[in-house]
């Protein structure tokens, strides 16, 4: 961690300290100011640095300074950074504070002024009230879906979408919806009704921002004397704004331009909630007289991590990408990060629990490591790994496994199940169909539910199912009573640790902090990047979707300061069936050497000739990557491609598409066509050769497309050899 020096009695600015960069972003002249920070460039110095100087300097006072970032956290951090350079006294204060925390601290002293005696009230939860509005939808009143409403509701009023436009916006942005677009339109539109009563008016937090934003832009007198007390401001994680956050600063600088942002697009994985980059991506296009100043010397990693950071984050498509940051080691060298593939995740998890011992035998204390998998139910099978080590943990941003709601009732439904008279002696196999069984009215279905908090009672419901599939596997002769005894013995052992240990979250729950050494799990495709992203046959749904999940993988290998571990696993069960494959996104990272290499190599022999691994139809080399597979080449091998051709067939899916009222992806993608207008298939055969055309998009569309690549081949033979 970086050293923060003693408070001092007025303020203090040392440049010396700062790299060029740095010293850079903190001398730029009075607003407006862009620092694209990369992971572990030292941003936060970077702008407490900035903030003293424009007081020390006599641009600002210190008092007329607003800091927002997105976490209390975050906020406590800029404080004390800021008292450590003198900014802290009773007259020498910078505001440093969530946007929501600031708008709060407004709204409070301006509402006398814009609404009169009309009293409000904070929500502490919409919960109630987004239940309220469900039940006279018709919609269900389960917890997870009224969170996932709640969440609709947030996203909707983040992004300044109303009730009566929330049903074409979700269309228009392809948007996931727990929901019938109109149905959740509706319950937003009762949401916001009952919170208006005689009583008064009920504010939730983005009422906040939205009531602040209205009082300085519809009451100039509010605009001029809000804007006369602050004149400078500084937004931390600029790419996690969202629109509504967004106008809420556009109000408070009214035109004016004395403003610093800093963020990183290529850590942008809020989207969900309504983030979006482009407000920092289009910076300088809004201020052409901008100061953009890039961060790229790394002092948290070591040049190994940095480098496969890099190289994560190198294979990233879209316009984000195009602002990546080339990061530069400036620590000593350290071990090159890792990888390993096992056959299940049991496996995984216990080799994974080995690791951690003997780093902690090395001196690696066991606060600073952590374990980060993508979604929460990963966690069991670590936390129980951990607990057969005897090394304490603790889940950061979540609860234990055996603590959630979600499994506490699926135990108790267990047990009402296990109380019946007519329970069948259940063993082996139908203890898992009766578990199913008994799990199906609390969620459990057969395929994944849409909503993010659906998803995570569905994917815990899964998880206890495939724990009952690995317990059987090792006792043939376990029943309900046995599974219960062992669940519960399970759930007494993981006490929470009394003194603080290992660290397990999620990705999301990471980001912003760091450890000494960190291990990747669970690294599949379906895991990460997340199954709903992925098509049935693997191709990708959804590009944005995509992306993010990749830079998702960025940011957890940038929490890494020394030891860096990836892992994945063929299985989720002891002994099940080994369907899985390693994550897209590690294609082209692991070396030629690495043992997990050999194993991908060879995975085809050991799965069967079914699995055999492709390769490359021009030089014979095992091909890597999905694009490369699907086109059937290495990306290094020259492409005899026809554009013409390709053209043809772009068209045509066009009109099918159109037809079809379906997106182009559905029908075939960009790189199935590609691979068409390359390889020329003749016949069935050959088309179906062409990884993603299946004997259903065959049926539907195979008559089609050949009878286009015929029509071009005979058009290409009676061409003159001058007009070829």
């Amino acid at each position: 961690m970086e050293h923060v020096p003693a408070p001092t009695s007025s303020p203090q600015v040392r440049l010396d300290g700062l790299d060029p960069e740095q010293a850079a972003a903190v001398r730029a002249p009075r607003g407006p100011v862009c620092v694209l920070a990369g992971a572990g460039t030292g941003k936060t110095r970077t702008i407490t640095h900035r903030i003293a100087h424009l007081v020390t300097t006599g641009h600002v006072r210190a008092d007329q300074v607003l800091a927002v970032t997105f976490t209390a956290r975050a906020a406590g951090e800029l404080r004390t950074r800021l008292r450590a350079l003198g900014l802290g006294g009773e007259a020498n204060t910078v505001q440093a504070r969530t946007f929501h925390a600031a708008a709060l601290r407004q709204l409070r002293y301006f509402w006398p002024q814009v609404v009169g005696d009309v009293p409000w009230r904070l929500v502490d939860s919409k919960f109630p009230i987004v239940a309220q509005a469900a039940n006279r939808t018709g919609l269900s009143t389960a917890t997870e879906s009224v969170r996932d409403l709640a969440s609709e509701i947030e996203w909707a009023k983040a992004s300044l979408v109303a009730p009566e436009d929330y049903a074409a916006a979700v269309a228009r942005l392809r948007r996931e919806t727990p929901y019938d677009a109109t149905k959740v339109a509706d319950v937003y539109a009762g949401y916001e009704e009952l919170k208006t009563s005689a009583d008064g008016l009920l504010l939730d937090f983005d009422d906040l921002l939205l009531h602040t934003a209205a009082a300085l832009e519809d009451y100039p007198a509010v605009a001029e004397e809000f804007r006369g007390r602050y004149r400078c401001f500084v937004v931390d994680e600029y790419q996690d704004v969202t629109p509504l956050q967004q106008r809420v600063l556009d109000a408070w600088l009214g035109g004016r331009d004395d403003l610093t942002v800093v963020g990183d697009a290529n850590q942008t994985i809020y989207s969900f909630t309504g983030a979006s980059p482009g407000f920092l991506l289009d910076f300088s296009r809004r201020f052409p007289d901008a100061v953009v100043v890039r961060l790229e010397r790394d002092y948290r990693s070591t040049p190994q991590v940095v480098s496969l950071a890099n190289r994560v984050i190198g294979a990233a498509r879209g316009r984000i990408a195009g602002t990546r940051l080339q990061l530069i080691g400036q620590r000593p060298d350290g071990p090159e990060p890792s990888f390993a593939e096992y056959d299940d995740e049991p496996a995984e998890a216990a080799a994974v629990a080995k690791a951690v011992a003997r780093l902690i035998r090395k001196g690696v204390p066991a606060a600073e490591i952590a374990v980060l998998y993508r979604i929460n139910a990963q966690s069991e099978a670590y936390e129980q790994a951990l607990t057969e080590a005897e090394i304490p943990y603790q889940v950061r941003g979540g609860e234990g496994f055996f603590q959630r709601a979600e499994v506490r009732q699926a135990v108790q439904a267990l047990r009402q199940t296990a109380s019946r008279e007519d329970l069948p002696d259940a063993r082996g196999p139908e203890l898992v169909t009766l578990v199913r069984a008994a799990l199906a009215r609390l969620g459990l279905t057969a395929t994944e539910p849409s909503g993010v908090q659906a998803r995570e009672r569905w994917a815990s419901l899964v998880a206890l199912v495939q724990l009952t599939e690995e317990l059987t596997t090792h006792d043939g002769e376990l029943d309900l009573s046995g599974l219960l005894r062992e669940l519960a013995g399970r759930a007494e052992s993981r006490h929470p640790p009394t003194v603080q240990g290992v660290t397990l979250a999620s990705l999301h729950a990471a980001k912003g902090l760091e450890w000494d050494a960190v291990f990747l799990v669970g690294l599949a495709d379906g895991t990460l990047p997340i199954a709903h992203v992925l098509g049935d046959n693997g191709t990708v749904s959804n590009e944005a979707a995509l992306e993010e999940e990749r830079r998702l993988l960025y940011v957890g290998v940038t929490r890494a300061r020394e030891h860096l571990h990836l892992s994945w696993a063929l299985s989720r069960a002891a002994g099940g069936r080994k369907s899985r494959r390693r994550s897209r996104f590690l294609n082209g990272l692991i070396p030629e050497d690495s043992p997990a290499s050999r194993i991908a190599h060879a995975a085809g022999d050991r799965r069967g000739p079914a699995r055999a691994h492709p390769t490359c139809r021009i030089c014979g080399r095992p091909l890597l990557g999905t694009k490369s597979t699907m086109l059937g080449r290495c990306s290094r091998c020259p492409a005899d491609l026809d554009p013409v051709l390709l053209d043809a067939l772009r068209e045509w899916r066009r009109e099918k598409a159109d037809e079809l009222s379906v997106p182009h992806f559905v029908v075939f993608s960009d790189t199935t066509l590609t691979a068409i207008a390359e390889q020329l298939p003749a016949d069935d055969r050959a088309l179906v050769a062409i990884p993603g055309i299946g004997a259903k998009k065959l049926g539907q569309f195979g008559a089609d497309v050949l009878a286009i690549v015929r029509s071009h081949s005979s058009a290409q033979d009676h061409k003159t050899p001058g007009e070829k």
